[in-house]
């Protein structure tokens, strides 16, 4: 495995985050939305940049980026706005140790020599701290548009994953190439099953990308997983409002929970006891200000997680 997909394990365990870095989805987010005549699910940018760098200082060992290319009022959900690969090359640029994952970026829709390129790019630009989360997609309304067909976007993600492996799908006339030729290998982890055979996934991909759920779910499927792939990373997310009080007790909702820090533990303690490797936070829900729940969950959380992570880095 390459070292980003290395890093990411390192001390058994670890916790990122998941963009927009905006609690849009809280009754006082939505209230500036409108105010600022933002679409619905179009979160607040304004200060992307700087709660980036501040998750990077804390020692979160991931940062996860999703790739909407279009916004659909049926959805109601803009992601970080920003087309992925250039978000992540910006935020390589603003950023020195967390990882840069996409979750997912959408293979049959895209150019593929494009992706390749761009991949390797932001690769490089980023000292290899890309994780390439990919996936088949699943707003039919995007395909047509792309000039895609729906239908058989599972062959194309095949297609398009042996060409990021650079492999028999990288055909090209003799002389040409694509750079940059990075010695690493793209790490590739897929985002649900992408139209393929478990026994398929686990052979051809570097990773799992799960959907949120509670520990028992996981523990079923990480065994599922284990089952098809050994012990390649099997990594999900939680949305999560963490508040204030650090007793207040656990209360689930779709996607996610509520609850003061102890009960944040506990569930991530809970997670990795089910052979979870990693745990990205989104925060849209989140009622209290970004910054400081980082630096709650940095100081109260990530140390228990913290065998072999890379030290924060000072303020």
């Amino acid at each position: 495995m390459g070292s980003a997909l290395t890093q990411l394990r390192a001390g058994g365990f670890s916790i990122g985050i998941e963009a927009p870095l905006d609690n849009d989805w809280t009754p006082a987010g939505e209230q500036a939305r409108r105010v600022a005549q933002r679409l619905p699910g179009e979160p607040d940018l304004q200060r992307h940049a700087d709660l980036a760098r501040l998750a990077d200082r804390l020692g979160f060992r991931a940062l996860w980026v999703r790739d909407v290319p279009l916004y659909d009022p049926a959805f109601g959900d803009a992601a970080q706005v920003f087309e992925v690969f250039a978000y992540l090359g910006y935020l390589a640029g603003i950023t020195r140790d967390i990882l840069l994952g996409t979750a997912a970026v959408v293979l049959p829709i895209r150019e593929p020599l494009l992706t390749l390129k761009s991949a390797r790019s932001v690769q490089r630009l980023s000292h290899d701290r890309l994780l390439l989360g990919v996936a088949s997609g699943d707003r039919p309304v995007e395909y047509p548009l792309f000039g895609r067909d729906f239908d058989s976007r599972g062959s194309r993600f095949r297609d398009q994953v042996a060409l990021l492996r650079g492999g028999d799908g990288l055909r090209l006339p003799q002389g040409l190439d694509v750079l940059p030729a990075n010695p690493t290998a793209l790490p590739l982890l897929v985002a649900g099953l992408a139209q393929q055979q478990p026994a398929w996934i686990g052979a051809h991909l570097d990773g799992c990308l799960a959907y949120p759920g509670t520990p028992q779910d996981h523990r079923t499927r990480v065994a599922a997983w284990r089952a098809v792939a050994g012990d390649k990373p099997y990594a999900s997310f939680i949305h999560l409002d963490l508040v204030e009080q650090a007793d207040a007790p656990l209360q689930r909702w779709r996607f996610g929970l509520r609850g003061g820090r102890h009960a944040l533990l506990a569930e991530l303690q809970a997670l990795q006891a089910a052979d979870v490797d990693h745990v990205g936070l989104q925060f849209r829900r989140n009622e209290r200000p970004l910054a400081e729940t980082f630096h709650e969950i940095a100081e109260t959380v990530l140390p228990h997680f913290a065998a072999h992570a890379t030290a924060p880095q000072p303020a």
